[in-house]
């Protein structure tokens, strides 16, 4: 029984330090994964499932090497922010794969980057024909960047000479049906002035479960009657 409880403990302060450091290294750590938070991921992972099972390593040396790992990740994103040079070899750096609509065999060869990942890349944005390409980019993500050829973008309002409207950042006024005032403090609204206008369409504040203030100050709801009585996918 004890030696149950012991790896309980372990991994519940494995899980509390992993929180901990993933708060202090940002939110990079948790997108798509640069070399440098590549590595740290891994060896964070292998130092907490240690800290988690492995009862013959005292658990104060994991959390020592945790620690050390943690600061010197975070020291080595400072260094990167503040040095461009010391930022290309710590996270890498972009690469160009397609230029000026010609695929460049040297650089593909030089990251070992297949044809076929080439191809799927681009499907994965809609292209599924090599000629609308004029740069394609492997980023240090190992994403890829796409520019297509003019006459194969999207037109846009700018080119069309339309008028454009100004847009503002959507604010959630109500979420899981609870109002969030602080929301409302911010962007100088009321809870008198939501409840009117919910009062135009017969609801309470009560019965919505979201709430939000799109990009063109317009107020969209999802109620919790919502006249679905048949979902078409049901979980």
């Amino acid at each position: 029984m004890q030696a149950h409880m012991d790896i309980v403990l372990r991994t519940v302060v494995a899980m509390i330090m992993l929180l901990v450091i993933a708060k202090i290294l940002g939110k990079q750590t948790i997108s798509n994964l640069t070399f440098h938070d590549f590595v740290t991921g891994i060896i964070l992972g292998s130092l907490a499932s240690n800290l988690a099972f492995n009862k013959d390593l005292k658990s104060s040396y994991m959390i020592v090497a945790l620690i050390v790992i943690t600061a010197t990740s975070f020291l080595l994103s400072i260094i990167a922010i503040k040095s461009r040079k010391m930022r290309s070899w710590i996270s890498g750096s972009p690469t160009v794969l397609i230029e000026n609509g010609k695929i460049l065999e040297g650089n593909m060869k030089k990251v070992r980057y297949s044809l076929d990942s080439l191809d799927q890349a681009l499907r994965e944005k809609e292209i599924f024909n090599l000629e609308a390409v004029e740069y394609a980019v492997l980023e240090d993500n190992g994403m890829v960047s796409v520019l297509k050829k003019q006459e194969y973008q999207y037109v846009t309002r700018k080119d069309l000479k339309l008028l454009s409207v100004p847009q503002s950042f959507p604010v959630e006024l109500i979420m899981d049906g609870v109002l969030i005032e602080e929301n409302l403090e911010n962007n100088g609204l009321t809870k008198e002035w939501l409840e009117n206008e919910l009062r135009r369409k017969g609801k309470r504040i009560s019965d919505v479960f979201y709430g939000v203030r799109g990009t063109q100050r317009q107020l969209v709801f999802d109620y919790y009657e919502d006249g679905i009585n048949k979902p078409i996918d049901k979980e």
